[in-house]
């Protein structure tokens, strides 16, 4: 996740949050879920690969990259060599 973003949990609105020094972004359950999973280490397959089982769904890579392209266009995350 880039640095100048802040994922947090926030009770009064139930839901991840996104804080920068501009603002806040509120993020769906998915998005969220995504956010919580990008530390540096998970790849996007793990990240899809989590979800997929915490859910019980099969088939989220597509949408985790989908998400994660918009997030990066964004610079909500950087992507990791």
């Amino acid at each position: 996740m880039n640095s100048h973003f802040q994922l947090q949990w926030e009770e009064k609105q139930n839901c991840f949050v996104l804080l920068y020094p501009e603002g806040m972004v509120q993020l769906n359950q998915s998005a969220g879920e995504i956010m919580n999973l990008c530390d540096g280490k998970n790849s996007t397959l793990d990240i899809a690969k989590t979800l997929e089982e915490k859910f019980n769904i099969v088939g989220l890579l597509h949408d985790v990259n989908e998400f994660l392209d918009d997030a990066m266009t964004r610079n909500w995350v950087i992507y990791n060599v």
